[in-house]
């Protein structure tokens, strides 16, 4: 049985390894030139965290994880206004926490997938045809790629899901926010925050650094916006955006690179009525983005994938033939099995990104300061496990 998976990011790399454990022969197209290094920092737990483990990588997770002692909220003048402890947090899901830069996770996927998998980067789709027996994906250059099943991980902009779905205007959820993420140097920014996630006590928009072991510091920005389109200068943006703030916001706007170092976009879900159409399926962000006010994208997508994996070798079972055709109704059973167990963990956590939108990054003063205040109370017994549960949502198997 062949597969092909479209994008190389996280989703994608955690199905070619898994689909490559049950026998399938797989080729994962990546339309970058090369792996990407700009990205943010995730709390990695939940489902994609127990994946891992199954996987055997945990131990390159923690090498190269970080553990952040706690998220500060700071005014103008760098006092802090309130945080909250990571260790309570990780606590509260068994200690199964590590905070990890998206390209580290990449990587670490990355290599850990077999040599008879193949990779190629650079490898743009143009074109998806059906077949009775087989989908042709063809890419730029011109190759035709054959499989028993296409699918679609390349992301909450995917490429896969234009051409078989049509534009994203469709299903694309907007939630009213733009984010950045870069990195940077300066030292005088890297000891003023420690060994802590901290970010700006404002309104409308917020922006947070934290310390890598290499001796930069990493940014992340957000901020409200009534107009989901993306500038042609985020540079020149975040400068107009961000300007205005105080404490360390200045040195971290001096430092931030070159349009293409930043990573830039909107903060949105998708909505797709269903997730699979013939031998094309979506797996991710592509289908299932909850977007970065709920949290535990990245552990999603992993878990996607491998709940799609075993899926398809729960109906088909596993070949030591990678030439063996996929039988259609198998296929088809798989691929409606996988939906029906992901959709409502999506579901879920999309509706918690909705209702936590207005106290992650509060556009007025009072909410500002009922955050303060729900913080400054989450040491009481039972309320950190109420902010954690607002945070995370419902826990499902």
């Amino acid at each position: 049985m062949k597969a092909v998976i479209c994008g190389a990011g996280i989703a994608g790399l955690a199905l070619a390894h898994r689909l490559d454990a049950a026998g399938w022969s797989v080729t994962v197209l990546e339309q970058a030139a090369a792996p990407r290094t700009e990205g943010y920092m995730i709390d990695f737990f939940g489902p994609g965290y127990d994946v891992l483990d199954r996987m055997g990588l945990l131990p390159q997770l923690q090498e190269h994880g970080y553990r952040v002692q706690a998220l500060t909220y700071r005014d103008e003048r760098g006092r802090r206004r309130a945080s909250l402890s990571y260790a309570r947090f990780a606590e509260m899901v068994d200690g199964r926490l590590t905070s990890i830069m998206r390209p580290d996770l990449e990587r670490i996927l990355r290599h850990a997938l077999p040599e008879r998998v193949a990779l190629r980067f650079d490898s743009r789709l143009t074109r998806i045809d059906h077949r009775s027996d087989r989908v042709d994906a063809t890419t730029a250059d011109g190759t035709v790629h054959r499989a028993d099943l296409l699918i679609g991980a390349d992301g909450i902009h995917s490429t896969v899901r234009r051409l078989v779905y049509g534009g994203e205007r469709h299903f694309l959820r907007y939630l009213g926010f733009h984010t950045a993420a870069w990195v940077f140097d300066d030292p005088a920014v890297r000891a003023e925050i420690g060994d802590e996630f901290a970010l700006t006590d404002s309104t409308r928009r917020q922006l947070g650094c934290y310390a890598l072991r290499d001796g930069r510091v990493a940014a992340f920005a957000v901020h409200h916006s009534s107009d989901p389109t993306l500038p042609a200068d985020p540079r020149a943006a975040l400068h107009q955006e961000y300007a205005d703030l105080g404490w360390i916001v200045p040195q971290a706007l001096a430092a931030c690179p070159p349009a293409d170092e930043i990573y830039y976009d909107q903060v949105a879900q998708i909505d797709l009525p269903y997730w699979n159409h013939g031998r094309v399926v979506l797996v991710g962000d592509a289908c299932q983005a909850v977007s970065l006010l709920a949290g535990q994208g990245a552990s999603l997508a992993v878990a996607g994938a491998q709940t799609l994996a075993d899926e398809l070798t729960r109906a088909l079972g596993t070949t030591p033939d990678p030439t063996a055709a996929a039988d259609p109704t198998l296929l088809a059973t798989a691929l409606r099995r996988y939906e029906t167990a992901m959709r409502p963990v999506i579901t879920d956590k999309q509706q918690v990104a909705r209702r936590g939108a207005r106290w992650f990054v509060p556009q007025r003063q009072w909410w500002l300061r009922a955050r303060r205040v729900a913080l400054a109370a989450a040491g009481l017994p039972g309320v950190d496990r109420m902010i954690v549960g607002a945070m995370v949502g419902r826990s499902r198997t």
